[in-house]
C-alpha cells in the first residue's frame, strides 16, 4: 500500500481513502495528480501547528525600537524634511 515518501494519486486517493486517512493521521501524504503533487493530506494537529506558525507577525513601537534603528529612523526623517526645505 504505501508509495516511496507517502504519495499517492488521485485515483489511489478514490479506491484506498481508507487506508490513505490512516496513513495520513501519522504523517503528511502527498497527493498527485498527472504526476504532479497537488494536495497534501495531514493531521489536524500539523495543520493547528502549521496555521500557529504563519500567524506569527512581529508588532514595533518606538518603545520597542532598538536605539541605533531610531536614531537612522529619525536621520532619514530630517534628511528628507531639509531636501523638501531646500526644494521649496
Amino acid at each position: 500500500m504505501p508509495r516511496i515518501g507517502g504519495s499517492y494519486s488521485t485515483s489511489d486517493l478514490s479506491r484506498k481513502s481508507g487506508d490513505i486517512i490512516a496513513e495520513a493521521l501519522r504523517h503528511p501524504v502527498t497527493i498527485t495528480q498527472r504526476n504532479k503533487p497537488r494536495l497534501v493530506l495531514l493531521n489536524i494537529e500539523d495543520y493547528e501547528r502549521l496555521m500557529r506558525q504563519s500567524d506569527v507577525r512581529a508588532v514595533g513601537t518606538l518603545e520597542t525600537i532598538s536605539d541605533d534603528l531610531l536614531a537612522e529612523v529619525e536621520a532619514a526623517v530630517d534628511a528628507y524634511a531639509d531636501a523638501d526645505e531646500v526644494g521649496r
